[in-house]
């Protein structure tokens, strides 16, 4: 390969994570029109989506989890569905079932509702265990196995989550095995008092959901997943993503797992997306971690948090 080869490619590779993160700030701009303030939470969900990940939003009911939800999937072309988790859902109302044909003779497959685009969980704890694993072959492989037929998911394939917080004797606590699976556990808070007046003025009347239509198509997203898989991320960088894994196990009862650090790095490519970079610096990673890591740390008493073992750990740990 020649000198100008090289550059050449070096080129494509900058117009196209320049591309991604054009997109990136579309869709936040379009969310924007439905969602007032938060813009740190949908940054988080869009380096999320671009880096191949899951969201879970968790908060006090009321605040526009599902609406935010909504309004990313609304950004895209691709197809939509809501799964309402309620603790009668079984894990066939999710994945699907094979129906028997009686003018074939055979077993045909019925897809559920998790074979789409964008996947809205809402109020997941609220089922049990044996249903939230029904999401699990998925989230992971993008495939699901019914029956002993396995069945692939569309791509691209992302689930946003919500969890209820505040009736805690009428939902399931996720199992870890599931927590792990989604990249990023964000909370969205109570809006300032000038937003929330803003928000009014906005829904009185239609609700600007119904008018929302769609800024990229999947072939764009796909085009920008690709783009930030291809962003540079060196060897320091990737040392310190393990250093500072290592550093939440050695203080923590559970620690986060491989699986986190590979998330967080996807994630930090798509933070240097959207900040037009074709390379990853140290602060991609410590925007980052905040939303990837806690969720995944199990402390061995109640005192310490996992975000306080994280902001430890982004402390004590160096970029060598």
């Amino acid at each position: 390969m020649t000198d100008a080869d090289t550059t050449t490619l070096g080129q494509e590779t900058a117009d196209a994570v320049e591309a991604a993160g054009a997109l990136a700030r579309r869709v936040a701009d379009n969310v924007g029109q439905v969602i007032v303030g938060h813009d740190e939470e949908i940054e988080h969900i869009l380096t999320a989506v671009l880096g191949r990940g899951h969201v879970l939003l968790e908060d006090v009911p009321g605040v526009g989890k599902t609406m935010l939800a909504r309004s990313i999937a609304a950004s895209f072309d691709g197809s939509f569905k809501r799964v309402q988790f309620t603790p009668d859902l079984l894990p066939s109302d999710i994945t699907g079932v094979n129906v028997y044909n009686q003018q074939t003779g055979e077993f045909e497959f019925r897809p559920g509702p998790v074979f789409a685009n964008v996947v809205l969980g809402d109020e997941i704890n609220r089922a049990p265990p044996k249903t939230q694993s029904a999401l699990l072959e998925a989230m992971e492989e993008q495939q699901v196995t019914v029956d002993g037929d396995t069945h692939e998911m569309p791509d691209p394939f992302t689930v946003i989550a919500t969890q209820n917080t505040v009736e805690r004797d009428r939902t399931y606590e996720l199992p870890m095995a599931e927590l792990d699976r989604f990249m990023k556990k964000l909370h969205l808070g109570y809006p300032e008092a000038a937003e929330e007046a803003a928000m009014l003025g906005r829904v009185v009347g239609n609700h600007p959901i119904e008018d929302l239509e769609p800024v990229a198509t999947l072939a764009d997203l796909e085009a920008a997943r690709a783009a930030v898989g291809e962003i540079t991320v060196e060897e320091p960088i990737r040392t310190y993503v393990t250093r500072l894994a290592g550093y939440t196990r050695e203080h923590a009862q559970l620690g986060v797992s491989p699986r986190g650090s590979i998330a967080l790095l996807r994630a930090a490519q798509a933070r240097a997306a959207l900040a037009d970079r074709d390379y990853v610096i140290p602060d991609d990673v410590q925007v980052e971690a905040p939303a990837i890591m806690p969720h995944r740390v199990r402390t061995a008493t109640a005192d310490r948090t996992g975000a306080e073992i994280v902001a430890e750990a982004l402390d004590a740990v160096a970029v060598e």
